[in-house]
């Protein structure tokens, strides 16, 4: 079973006031609005970055938005100054193209391997950014690739890296990758564990748009009659959120939705 392959970056908001508004429109998919707060400040290139982070990330749920997504890499490419930059705008690029790949948009899997290859040539061993990578290859190893085991070493990197930087939500992007392989591979158990941390730590930060496919996830592994009311509750939010992410349209949006006994919180107006 195909599961979401989200992936997104590392950091919350933290006390910054800008991080803070950034981070609450992500979380509610609100990615061109939440770019937008960062473009007086494009030719900085962590802001650069960031702003290409979130516009992939649209096009990554809502497959839409390719040239602004586009536009703003090469931006970020343009101003990145050092090799930790210019590693970071890379990985990014090939976030983007196994994007492009795994949607179906058009097959980038060639420039999404060089990419990602280029980004672990200029990115130091210590780098910050490299548990982030080690989760994006680990993306391309297991759906371009179809290389599983290859996946799971790569995301238990990530995991591990994720731990270390204390980065909660890397870590649910990892624990939701480990899942799947473990359904895909018959243990209902373990996936059980790995979606379960995936949709507590996403409910914890608030994280709206990232619960449907945890909680799509963990009902593939509930005996009924709890996957049930798990899988009411993530075409609840589904159409709330006016259908992303699209990669779980076949899946959530042909039966109506009904309402859960246990409910998430409406999601403020941005």
């Amino acid at each position: 079973m195909a599961h979401t392959a989200m992936s997104g970056s590392g950091t919350t908001a933290g006390d910054d006031p800008l991080q803070t508004a950034v981070w609450r429109l992500r979380s509610r998919g609100c990615w061109t609005d939440a770019a937008a707060l960062l473009t007086d400040r494009a030719d900085e290139p962590a802001a650069a970055l960031e702003r290409a982070g979130l516009l992939v990330e649209r096009c990554l749920f809502t497959s839409e938005g390719w040239a602004e997504a586009e536009d703003a890499l090469r931006t970020a490419e343009a101003v990145a100054g050092d090799d930790e930059e210019r590693g970071g705008a890379a990985s990014e690029r090939g976030r983007l193209a196994y994007t492009a790949t795994r949607l179906g948009v058009r097959d980038r899997a060639d420039e999404a391997r060089s990419a990602l290859g280029r980004a672990a040539a200029l990115l130091s061993p210590v780098s910050p950014r490299r548990p982030l990578l080690d989760f994006r290859r680990g993306l391309v190893a297991e759906h371009i690739g179809d290389a599983p085991q290859a996946a799971r070493a790569a995301y238990q990197r990530a995991h591990a890296g994720a731990e270390a930087q204390e980065d909660p939500l890397l870590l649910s992007f990892t624990w939701e990758q480990l899942a799947g392989i473990d359904l895909a591979e018959g243990d209902a158990a373990a996936a059980r564990t790995g979606f379960t941390e995936c949709l507590r730590i996403r409910e914890e930060l608030g994280y709206l748009v990232g619960t449907v496919p945890a909680l799509a996830g963990l009902a593939d592994c509930t005996p009924d009659p709890d996957a049930e009311r798990l899988r009411a509750e993530a075409r609840r939010l589904f159409r709330l959120l006016g259908g992303v992410p699209v990669s779980l349209a076949g899946r959530l949006s042909a039966v109506p939705a009904q309402p859960s006994p246990e409910t998430h919180p409406e999601p403020a107006a941005p």
